[in-house]
């Protein structure tokens, strides 16, 4: 195996030494308060928090996970990320996060107090929130952790490394420290920087991948320029035909990929992936790192610019990566060693293998210093998301109200440094990272929607519904895939999960009383949503004749629906340049241009305009 060259090395090195540098310039800014920690003072401009959000959502496994897709399924691939949901941006974009800022809060949990106030249910509430965050923060860190330390290995092989460690370490164990040397330095800018220094080293990041994507995506185009592209039937056409590709006479290997990925229903796929986005997406953002950027924006109006940032500047750059280097690995397959360590074909590893084979020198250094801080990104920003949660709505809300701001500071950094202690040490006893992550979202976010779609629309709604509502959805969720549908996919299973956790919610609302007036009314009057909140919107009007309710409705789902359909084109329209499909890329311009002039008058023109 050839090892990095030394260009390649000092590339690495100096982005390792650029964000310890950022962490110790805003070291004293984020200290001044509690806010510039955890927030940046609110004063960071709203297209450096998009251009973050979008770095931290830029992470190896995904990008793996991606270029593996598109090279199996084409530009139908486009649709599979939706289930996540990808387009729960546009959501956030149109009104959810106009909503979430306008409550003024610091975290998700302390945003409970705002709807549900102080009572018994509160409580309940607050705590199984903090509970989710942390368990849902604690998973994304082992799980980025072993990642990160899998991916290193490839490139930096042990044997050569070992001879400069004082300590022998089991071969098993290798990526774990891999993984632990570059949490170090994630953490370091982070603890020391908070939410100004996380921001900042994710610019750097997303510069790094920015000159990355245009240099794979042009090798990709040229590749594509030599003639040799052979895939089946169906594959350049978002539409056309299901997802279940003759490859046998091509690649027959692809075959088997096929049926293990389940996704032969491509029709019902797609209905289910976009009944169940739709709800993740309503239910607004669950309480990590994409909330936390949300709240440290200056006003809601910067918080939709944000939002919708992300989707502007993620997906043509990255999916010019992902289809650069699909179009390399379909053309030059018999170049890529694809045998994992049990001789079996594993098509993940096409993303790192195409990375050994075709990447030169100097830009591949470029490039793993960008997946290195894609890594480090995300893991800073949900590091950050459970400090939040353990500072602000544990030590500050039960153990120590009236701290300085000396003690809060320390406070910061010693929690920061247990949770990632707690995250290696996960990390270390997974033995199947992956499949714990799959457990922590399915049963987590099977637990989210319902409750939440219900705290944003429904006044009666009360703490008691919201704990009870999580509560069944997290209970339901471990019961119905592991005792009684083991064998179907868990997307299927969604209705079911969805159907127990409201019936949870709306038993638990009615097992107690309304949440009191003042509550309500102080919620509705600055939050504004629409929804089903007719006697707490007389009572204000009863109070003040000029009050005004949201009539938003369908203005707001006319701009998510184009949104969309816009987001989609940014999806296809570096596939099809990147595979010199000029037809596809006319009509996927001309769509763009009709939405982008549909949000200016619809959507951007309108931001400003608060209600009174």
């Amino acid at each position: 195996m050839e090892l990095l060259h030394s260009v390649d090395i000092l590339i690495i090195a100096l982005y390792l030494v650029t964000i310890v540098v950022i962490g110790l310039v805003l070291r004293k800014r984020a200290q001044r308060s509690k806010d510039d920690y955890l927030l940046g003072g609110k004063s960071i401009p709203w297209y450096m928090l998009g251009l973050s959000n979008a770095s931290g959502m830029f992470d190896i496994s995904g990008t793996i996970w991606l270029v593996t897709l598109m090279f199996v399924y084409g530009i139908k691939s486009a649709w599979i990320p939706w289930l996540w949901p990808v387009f729960n941006q546009i959501f956030l974009m149109v009104y959810l996060s106009k909503w979430l800022r306008r409550s003024n809060a610091t975290t998700g949990a302390e945003w409970i107090g705002t709807r549900f106030g102080f009572g018994k249910g509160a409580k309940m509430s607050h705590i199984i929130v903090v509970v989710f965050a942390l368990v849902v923060c604690l998973g994304y860190l082992a799980y980025g952790f072993i990642g990160l330390g899998k991916f290193v290995e490839i490139f930096v092989p042990w044997e050569v490394v070992s001879n400069y460690i004082p300590f022998a370490i089991a071969p098993e164990y290798v990526p774990h420290f891999y993984g632990t040397l570059f949490t170090i330095f994630a953490v370091f800018y982070s603890l020391l920087g908070g939410m100004s220094g996380i921001v900042w080293a994710d610019v750097v990041q997303f510069a790094i991948m920015t000159v990355a994507a245009l240099v794979i995506g042009y090798l990709g185009f040229q590749a594509i320029g030599t003639g040799d592209l052979q895939v089946p039937e169906g594959w350049m056409s978002p539409f056309k035909g299901g997802l279940n590709m003759d490859w046998s006479t091509i690649i027959p290997e692809v075959t088997d990929k096929i049926q293990s990925d389940g996704y032969g229903l491509f029709t019902y796929l797609i209905l289910m992936m976009l009944f169940k986005g739709v709800l993740v997406s309503v239910a607004g953002p669950a309480p990590t790192y994409d909330m936390q950027k949300i709240l440290s924006t200056k006003s809601p109006a910067q918080a939709a610019k944000m939002s919708g940032f992300v989707s502007v500047i993620l997906m043509p750059i990255r999916y010019l990566m992902i289809a650069g280097f699909a179009a390399l690995a379909l053309v030059y397959y018999d170049r890529l060693d694809l045998l994992n360590s049990t001789g079996n074909i594993d098509f993940e590893l096409i993303l790192p293998t195409a990375i050994k084979e075709f990447v030169p020198v100097g830009l591949l250094g470029l490039l793993l210093a960008g997946l290195i801080a894609a890594f480090m990104s995300t893991f800073a920003g949900t590091l950050n998301a459970a400090q939040a949660y353990l500072v602000n709505d544990i030590y500050l809300k039960y153990t120590k109200p009236e701290a300085t701001t000396n003690q809060i500071k320390n406070m910061n950094y010693l929690t920061g440094i247990v949770v990632v202690i707690v995250s290696i040490v996960l990390g270390f006893y997974a033995e199947n990272v992956n499949a714990i992550l799959n457990i922590i979202v399915s049963v987590l976010y099977g637990s989210y929607v319902g409750a939440n779609i219900l705290k944003w629309h429904w006044w009666r709604f009360n703490g008691e519904g919201f704990f009870w509502g999580m509560v069944a959805g997290l209970v339901s969720a471990y019961i119905v895939p592991t005792f009684i549908f083991p064998e179907v996919n868990e997307l299927y299973l969604f209705p079911i999960l969805l159907i127990v956790s409201l019936i949870g919610s709306v038993v638990g609302t009615y097992s107690a009383p309304p949440t009191e007036d003042a509550v309500l009314k102080e919620f509705y009057k600055n939050v504004r949503p629409w929804g089903f909140w007719k006697p707490v919107y007389e009572k204000l009007v009863a109070e003040d004749s000029n009050f005004k309710k949201n009539n938003d409705f369908a203005m707001d789902m006319f701009n998510v629906f184009v949104g969309i359909v816009a987001q989609s084109a940014l999806v296809i329209l570096p596939m099809y340049i990147i595979f010199r499909q000029s037809t596809p890329i006319y009509i996927s311009v001309i769509v763009l241009v009709i939405c982008i002039f549909l949000l200016k008058k619809f959507w951007w023109n309108n931001l400003e305009k608060e209600l009174d």
